[in-house]
């Protein structure tokens, strides 16, 4: 499957961001997803995922409240949308396929990968 992210962009603190991941080559339901952001200087960290039938989704601590992930198997795409945003926010924004049936928050479990998309927030 390929995996392309968008939706990023620079935007204020208090805003409001979309993510898209459009998938191609075999059928989104077959995966679990999640989103995923690495800032300079820092590690790739988990940030929110939905399993294959969309009933379940988890999240980092630090974003829930404010992201909700979702995902639309009959259109191939999941999305992140992004509330309240906040200047740590800041990052290049990953989303990634699970082939497993349990969806996880560690990225070594994650099977392919989007090109990503930088989201910048300012204060």
């Amino acid at each position: 499957v390929q995996l392309q992210a968008s939706g990023g962009g620079l935007v204020q603190a208090g805003g409001s961001l979309r993510l898209s991941c459009a998938a191609s080559g075999r059928p989104l339901t077959i995966y679990g997803m999640g989103w995923f952001r690495q800032a300079p200087g820092k590690e790739r960290e988990f940030v929110a995922a939905i399993s294959r039938s969309g009933i379940s989704t988890y999240y980092t601590d630090s974003v829930k409240g404010r992201f909700t992930i979702s995902r639309d198997n009959a259109k191939n795409t999941v999305y992140l949308q992004m509330n309240s945003l906040r200047p740590e926010d800041t990052a290049v924004y990953y989303c990634a396929a699970d082939r497993t049936p349990i969806v996880g928050t560690d990225p070594g479990e994650y099977d392919y990968w989007g090109q990503g998309t930088q989201v910048t927030v300012s204060s």
